[in-house]
């Protein structure tokens, strides 16, 4: 099946996703995204109460379409879907997958991305490979993300930015593929920069724009689909938006898991594998940062240093979904400048309401001078009630 199939998971990190398809080819996995689809078929809506999660009609719904599209060799086409394991209806979203193909009338193997042993496929391995050409490929992308969101609302030449971030993205995907430059990425970084630094743009004093910062639950954040394409809405709308990266996000998982492995009694060679990806993940993030860094560039924080401004309001074991992460990235963005946070989750979410609309008012109370809202996606809400909100929130 290797051979024959092609793998297709949801668009849940467009920034990445190239990469990590990349990535996924050091395996012999042909690795493809789904696309978005205006409309879902008819008998997904039969089989999914539009009340579940917004996230779930997004990935079921464009998945069902997909399976419907002339274009792909149904009997040559594999499931993937990645997750973290935490107390979420997300858990739920592998069986629900399983059972929307059966009662459609597909036999088609549907695999789980995760990292905790929750559902095992022999025939479907990770090997080390596939991991260091994973992390090479969310460096080089969290990279590429900060340099794309804070170049292009500024460009004198619209679509310039755009263009370089296209060429760097088939580059360092052809490289992943090859098993190039996947170690010691210093001098690539920088080859990157430069490119981007060639670009004719405005100075922040030549071209005055509100500042708005993005943080959430990872989906509704990241997937364009998820968040209704809310990065372009505030380019159209003359606002520069940022959203922090990826790396973060992954050390947060393997710190988590590793707090939760310690309250069980884990062994201590299981703790040092924790703390040796953990570290291998924070270097990581570090190399990137000081590249932005040094080049005049904002870039995200570093681990430790979110995991200490958030702790004092939210502990750290509160690690369900997102948890204390999404305030540290709100803090983390005010401090740099983003006086509009929109924190983005999907409605009826309870794990988003505890870790995101439960601490607003102590953030509006350490940053009185800030913007601070949370902005609901529900699967049936009207483009105008949702934008109107947005325009509110950032005003």
């Amino acid at each position: 099946m290797k051979k024959t199939h092609t793998i297709y998971m949801p668009d849940m990190l467009h920034y990445h996703n190239e990469l990590l398809s990349a990535a996924f080819s050091l395996g012999g996995y042909k690795l493809d995204v789904v696309p978005e689809y205006e409309h879902f078929p008819a008998e997904m809506l039969s089989l999914i109460n539009p009340s579940y999660c917004t996230c779930a009609m997004d990935i079921i719904g464009n998945l069902m379409a997909h399976l419907k599209n002339p274009d792909i060799d149904i009997n040559k086409v594999a499931i993937l879907e990645p997750q973290a394991g935490g107390a979420c209806r997300a858990g739920n979203y592998y069986d629900l997958i399983i059972q929307c193909v059966k009662k459609s009338g597909y036999r088609i193997p549907v695999l789980s991305l995760n990292f905790s042993g929750a559902e095992s496929h022999p025939g479907f391995k990770i090997t080390p490979m596939m991991l260091f050409g994973a992390v090479a490929g969310v460096c080089y992308a969290d990279l590429l993300m900060a340099l794309f969101q804070q170049i292009r609302p500024y460009e004198k030449e619209k679509g310039a930015a755009k263009r370089v971030y296209d060429k760097w993205i088939k580059a360092l995907s052809e490289d992943v593929s090859a098993r190039r430059n996947l170690f010691f990425r210093e001098k690539k970084y920088q080859e990157i920069i430069d490119d981007f630094l060639e670009i004719p743009r405005f100075s922040r004093e030549e071209k005055t724009l509100k500042r708005v910062g993005i943080c959430g639950e990872i989906y509704i954040k990241c997937s364009p689909i998820g968040n209704r394409h809310l990065e372009d809405f505030l380019y159209e709308n003359n606002m520069e938006s940022r959203m922090e990266g990826f790396l973060n996000y992954c050390t947060y998982v393997v710190y988590t898991e590793m707090k939760s492995a310690e309250l069980k009694g884990a062994s201590k060679a299981m703790l040092k594998a924790y703390a040796f990806a953990m570290n291998y993940l924070i270097g990581a993030q570090t190399q990137v940062r000081k590249a932005l860094l040094q080049n005049g560039f904002l870039a995200d924080g570093l681990f430790e240093d979110m995991r200490k401004k958030a702790t004092p309001i939210l502990s750290e074991y509160y690690n369900i979904g997102d948890g204390w992460l999404v305030m540290a990235e709100a803090m983390d963005m005010i401090e740099q400048g983003y006086d509009k946070i929109l924190i983005v989750h999907p409605f009826g979410c309870l794990v988003s309401h505890v870790a995101e609309r439960g601490v607003l008012k102590k953030l509006r109370q350490l940053y009185p001078g800030a913007n601070i809202n949370t902005i609901e996606y529900d699967y049936e809400q009207s483009k105008a009630l949702r934008e109107s909100r947005i325009m509110l929130a950032t005003s």
